[in-house]
């Protein structure tokens, strides 16, 4: 099975507003394989708790704009690790010393990677 074409639209808008707010390292994964609770990943890192923030407002912006709301959010008070969940995808936001450490791409790379349009630009 894989992603279906309103999580590969919900995931191409979540990096491109990520890419909107200088996200780094914006990749996305088809993880619809491997786990049946989700469609696929986004991930995005920011060097500091403020840009981390910045970009998790606005992916929730933007998801909004297509009804798209998330059905939970973790981690963002503290701006370290944001997750939002929005059942078809799951957005991680993390500050880039949690990225290095738990190192997401690495546990998902047997997954098919999701193309991510020229206009998403990943800073760093």
């Amino acid at each position: 099975m894989t992603a279906t074409e309103h999580a590969i639209e919900l995931t191409i808008t979540a990096a491109r507003a990520a890419s909107e707010k200088k996200a780094a390292h914006i990749m996305a994964f088809d993880v619809s394989d491997q786990l049946a609770i989700t469609d696929a990943f986004v991930l995005a890192s920011a060097p500091n708790e403020r840009q981390v923030q910045s970009i998790v407002d606005e992916v929730e912006l933007k998801l909004r704009d297509l009804g798209s709301k998330p059905l939970r959010r973790e981690g963002h008070k503290e701006g370290r690790w944001v997750l939002l969940d929005y059942g078809e995808i799951v957005v991680h936001v993390q500050h880039e010393e949690e990225r290095q450490f738990y190192a997401l791409e690495r546990l998902w790379r047997d997954c098919p990677s999701i193309s991510l349009p020229a206009d998403v630009v990943s800073e760093g």
